[in-house]
Parts: C-alpha cells; sequence; structure tokens
C-alpha cells in the first residue's frame, strides 16, 4: 500500500496566484523525486464548525481559505529517500519561510500509512 504525506495550511485569498505556482513547482521536485501524485485542493465547501474544522485547526483569518494536499509515495521508506532528496534539491533552495505564501507555523502535516485504496 502507498505512503501518504497529507497537508492543511491557511493561504490569503490574495496569495492563491502564487501559491498554485509554487505547489506546480513543488510537485515536480517530488515527483522527480520519486513521489507516485501530488494533489493541491483549494477550499470550496468547508464550513467553520462550532467546535472543530478545518478552518479552526489553522487558524484561518479574515481573507484566507483552506488548502488541504497530499502527496502519495509508494512507500514510507521510498518516502523519506525522497523528501529527503527533495529538500536537498537547488530546486528549492532559494525557498524560505519568510516568503512563502503562507504561514508555515499554522500548517498542520503528517505521514500515514494507507490502509484503503479502491
Amino acid at each position: 500500500m502507498p505512503y501518504v504525506d497529507g497537508y492543511v495550511l491557511a493561504v490569503p485569498r490574495k496569495n492563491k496566484s502564487d501559491y498554485i505556482r509554487l505547489a506546480e513547482e513543488a510537485a515536480v521536485v517530488f515527483r522527480d523525486h520519486g513521489a507516485l501524485s501530488v494533489v493541491e485542493n483549494w477550499a470550496d465547501d468547508v464550513p467553520n464548525g462550532e467546535l472543530t474544522s478545518l478552518p479552526k485547526a489553522v487558524q484561518c483569518e479574515d481573507g484566507e481559505e483552506v488548502v488541504f494536499s497530499w502527496i502519495t509515495w509508494p512507500s514510507r521508506e521510498a518516502r523519506d529517500v525522497g523528501n529527503k532528496a527533495a529538500m536537498e534539491d537547488p530546486r528549492f533552495q532559494g525557498w524560505n519561510p519568510g516568503n512563502m505564501p503562507f504561514d508555515g507555523k499554522r500548517m498542520i502535516f503528517g505521514g500515514f500509512n494507507t490502509i484503503v485504496e479502491r
């Protein structure tokens, strides 16, 4: 079964095109280092719940939307090797937390073993 890295983050609406450009560039790098697929999703029907919700989880502020993304890898081992290689890739070297189109401190992420895939 594949291994999945999942991400949820808040992106200012005004930065949507910058985020898409960054996501497209990152997808190429991750695919070049073994990812099977990279999927980025912009919120469309994401309600702000009373107790919990995706917007609350990433502390969405006025003017921001939730992005829900994942990278699929052949295995955890392939992810560990590919992720390390991607982070060392020269195409990522110009990126730093200060010039991202989102606040990385509010990003939620983690790795998951696939248990059902149909």
